[in-house]
């Protein structure tokens, strides 16, 4: 079968902007809870993508761990995704529950959480995680895999001896939205497309559907 002739119609449910909530985070924390309850697979699952400082962009799937007044992930400040936040910190999220027919795209600035809020969490991981975060100099050029196994023994040996603390490497960062857009799938390609766009001047959440 040739790529061009897969095709997937779109028909379970509809998207009316009269029946969403005024407030794009809890609207996405509605449609969170129904991945969660539709068991779809990797519901937290959302691309990240990222623009270093000669604007060249870079992707790649990281697990959501908190919605507030953001949303908010964590990885190695010195990995890909790390140093290109330092350098740009605007960057875009995209959920896709292929089981629902939605998808949902998230634009804005990102910053560092407070280091306390990056120890809590570090800490209620598995102990294997948090030894994982001290074991990989993530991004970097790495000469085997033998490497990361001799690595992780010593580590393992180190923390034997020493109380097992987060690095000042690794934490969290929150992104604020200023745009969000919520995507259901629909017969003919004619999907429902709404934006929420945020007023800086007045702090407040314009709504409009899209052509799409």
């Amino acid at each position: 079968m040739k790529l061009a002739d897969i095709r997937q119609e779109y028909s379970s449910k509809t998207l009316d902007i009269k029946g969403m909530d005024p407030n794009p985070l809890e609207q996405f924390k509605l449609w969170l809870s129904n991945a969660l309850a539709a068991q779809v697979n990797e519901p937290t699952a959302m691309h990240l993508c990222t623009v270093d400082k000669a604007m060249k962009p870079a992707g790649r799937i990281v697990l959501l761990k908190g919605v507030d007044e953001g949303f908010v992930f964590f990885t190695n400040y010195t990995s890909q995704k790390g140093r290109q936040l330092s350098e740009n910190p605007f960057a875009s999220l995209t959920f896709f529950w292929p089981e629902l027919e939605r998808q949902v795209r998230i634009s804005g600035q990102v910053s560092k959480i407070p280091a306390e809020e990056s120890d809590e969490y570090f800490l209620s991981r598995p102990k294997e995680s948090q030894i994982g975060a001290w074991v990989s100099p993530q991004s970097q050029v790495i000469p085997d895999r033998e490497f990361l196994e001799k690595n992780l023994a010593l580590t393992v040996e180190r923390f034997e001896r020493e109380t097992l603390k987060r690095p000042e490497s690794w934490g969290g960062f929150r992104l604020m939205a200023d745009e969000i857009e919520f995507w259901q799938g629909r017969p003919a390609r004619l999907h429902d497309r709404i934006l929420y766009t945020l007023s800086t001047s007045e702090n407040q959440w314009k709504m409009e559907r899209l052509a799409p």
